[in-house]
C-alpha cells in the first residue's frame, strides 16, 4: 500500500511579465473612464439645473408679462377718473363763489317767526324796515337812528301800537331777547288813539349781527 504525502509549497513570488506600457496605458484608459463619467455625470447636473434655470425664467416672464398686463388694465381704469379732480377742484371754486353771493343772508322767515312768538300779545307791529350791508351795497333805508347804535351788519326798525306804555317796554325787552339783535332802543313812544280806543304808537330799532346770518352757505371751519 503506497502512501501519498502532502508537502507544503510556499508562496511563490508573482512575476509580471507585461511590458510597463502596457501597465501604464491600463492606468491611463482607467483615469480617462473615470474622468469620462465625472464629465458625463457634471453634464447631467448642469443639464438638470440648466433645465430649472430655463422653468424659473419662464415662470417669472409670466409673472412679468401678467404684471404689465394688470398695469395696463389699472391705467385705462385710472384714465376714466382723470377727469375728478378737475371736477372737484370746479365744485370747490363753486362752492366759494355761492359762499361769497349768499354769505350775508339772513332767513327773515324763520327771524319773522321766531320774533312772532316773543312779541307781547298787547303789541301789534304795522311796519319793519331792514338795511343790511351786502357786498358793500345797503338794501332799504333805516329809520333814522340818531348815531346811537353801533354798526353791526345791518340794522331793523319796527313802527307799531301797544295799549299802553308798559307794553311797549315789554316790546323792548323782546327784542332784547331776539338773536341776531343787539342795542335794541325806542326812536318814540307816543299816546296815539285809535277811534275810542286808547293806544301808544311807537318807534324802535335796534343793530343787526352776525348772529343773524343763517351761515348754510359759509364752509365750517375744519371741513
Amino acid at each position: 500500500m503506497s502512501t501519498l504525502t502532502a508537502t507544503r509549497l510556499g508562496t511563490l513570488p508573482r512575476v509580471n511579465l507585461l511590458p510597463p506600457e502596457i501597465e501604464e496605458r491600463r492606468r491611463l484608459k482607467k483615469v480617462q473612464a473615470g474622468l469620462g463619467a465625472g464629465v458625463a455625470a457634471a453634464a447631467v447636473v448642469v443639464g438638470g439645473l440648466t433645465l430649472l434655470a430655463m422653468a424659473q425664467v419662464s415662470s417669472a416672464q409670466k409673472d412679468l408679462d401678467a404684471s404689465k398686463a394688470r398695469g395696463v388694465q389699472l391705467q385705462a381704469e385710472a384714465n376714466k377718473f382723470a377727469e375728478v379732480p378737475l371736477v372737484y377742484a370746479q365744485v370747490e371754486a363753486a362752492e366759494a363763489r355761492l359762499g361769497q353771493a349768499m354769505g350775508q343772508e339772513i332767513r327773515w322767515s324763520f327771524f319773522l317767526n321766531d320774533l312772532s312768538l316773543k312779541t307781547p300779545n298787547k303789541v301789534w307791529l304795522t311796519k319793519m324796515t331792514v338795511a343790511q350791508t351786502v357786498d358793500a351795497e345797503t338794501v332799504a333805508a333805516p329809520a333814522t337812528s340818531g348815531g346811537y347804535l353801533t354798526p353791526g351788519i345791518g340794522s331793523v326798525a319796527f313802527e307799531g301800537n301797544g295799549l299802553a306804555h308798559n307794553d311797549v317796554a315789554a316790546w323792548l325787552d323782546a327784542l332784547a331777547k331776539q338773536k341776531g339783535l343787539n342795542q335794541p332802543y325806542f326812536t318814540k313812544s307816543e299816546i296815539a288813539p285809535i277811534g275810542s280806543d286808547k293806544s301808544v304808537k311807537f318807534s324802535s330799532q335796534a343793530t343787526i349781527t352776525e348772529e343773524a346770518l343763517s351761515g348754510r352757505y359759509t364752509q365750517k371751519a375744519g371741513s
